[in-house]
C-alpha cells in the first residue's frame, strides 16, 4: 500500500500493481518497480492483447541480453491512483515473472521507492 512520503511523493515497494488503459480495455498487472532502468518496458503480447500502439518511435536498448533496437508505445498507467502517460519499449518478457517494468521515466514523476514495503 502506498503513502505519502517527502514533499507528496508516493512511496511504492519493489513490486506493485499497475492498471493499463488503453480505449475502453483495461488491465492490472503486477510490475516490477526498477530504478536501474533508464525506460520502462511492457511485455509484446500483453501489448498485443491490449491493442497498444502506434509505435512512435524505436530506439537502441542495451540490456544484459545486448543491445536490440525496440519499438516504443505511449501507454497511460495507473500506479497508486497516479495516471501517468509514458513511453514503453515493446520487448519480450515471456521468460521473466513480469509482464510489465516501470523505470525512472516514469518514477521521475513523483515516486519513491521502499523495498521494505510490500
Amino acid at each position: 500500500m502506498a503513502k505519502n512520503g517527502l514533499d507528496g511523493r508516493t512511496i511504492i515497494g519493489l513490486v506493485e500493481s499497475v492498471t493499463i488503459t488503453q480505449d475502453d480495455k483495461t488491465k492490472t498487472v503486477k510490475a516490477r518497480i526498477d530504478s536501474g532502468a533508464t525506460n520502462s518496458s511492457i511485455d509484446s503480447t500483453l501489448a498485443a492483447q491490449l491493442r497498444l500502439g502506434p509505435v512512435v518511435a524505436n530506439k537502441m536498448i542495451k540490456s544484459a541480453n545486448g543491445a536490440r533496437m525496440r519499438p516504443i508505445v505511449e501507454v497511460e498507467v495507473d500506479l497508486h491512483g497516479k495516471k501517468v502517460k509514458e513511453r514503453f519499449t515493446l520487448a519480450d518478457r515471456s521468460h521473466m515473472k513480469y509482464r510489465v517494468l516501470i523505470g525512472q521515466n516514469i518514477l521521475k514523476r513523483g515516486f519513491l521507492i521502499d523495498p521494505c514495503q510490500e
